[in-house]
């Protein structure tokens, strides 16, 4: 019995030579690689001239378009919310940015996964932008949440929480000022 002939393409059925229904037929992609960067170098330099505001509404609207077109698992649209991030800092305001940041590095993680390089350069970016973060601000709830997804992330053990922990321990319980003096040189109370 001879062996059945296999072609490149597959076993031709009917079902490839009918023709899809006019408008059924998808639509091809409008929000191509190319057009990405081509729209998020018109966001840094409308960001770059100043007009923060502007720079924001344009990457909300790539981010819409983006999520239409990939979904909210796709690096591109995890790009995108990290430029959200970047842009809400650069404006001030940290809360938001932060959120943003925290934001992406789950969606990082879900997409690449714990141990990928992005990863752990997303959750970097987060502790950076949260250091930054004014005392006077709501940094107690956010202290939270970037423990909350630096340990979901990274684990409860790791490096990076073991130091977010520490830094989060200095500002809550601050040294008093005798505990700054030197060992052997005791003030007169």
């Amino acid at each position: 019995m001879p062996e059945p002939l296999y072609h490149p393409w597959g076993t031709v059925t009917p079902d490839f030579w009918r023709t899809p229904e006019p408008g059924t037929a998808p639509v091809p992609s409008e929000l191509t690689a190319e057009t990405l960067r081509a729209r998020l170098t018109v966001i840094a330099e409308t960001a770059g001239t100043g007009h923060l505001p502007d720079a924001a509404a344009l990457a909300a609207r790539l981010d819409r378009d983006t999520t239409a077109e990939y979904g909210d698992l796709h690096l591109h649209t995890v790009q995108v919310r990290e430029v959200r991030g970047y842009l809400a800092a650069l404006a001030g305001d940290h809360t938001s940015g932060l959120s943003w940041y925290l934001h992406a590095a789950q969606l990082r993680v879900t997409v690449q996964g714990p141990g990928h390089p992005d990863v752990q350069a997303a959750t970097r970016r987060a502790y950076s932008l949260w250091r930054a973060v004014p005392a006077q601000t709501d940094r107690q709830r956010l202290s939270a949440a970037l423990l909350t997804v630096a340990t979901d992330i990274h684990g409860p053990d790791s490096p990076l929480v073991h130091h977010i922990r520490g830094r989060l321990y200095d500002l809550a319980a601050p040294l008093p000022s005798s505990a700054a003096t030197p060992p052997g040189q005791l003030h007169n109370v």
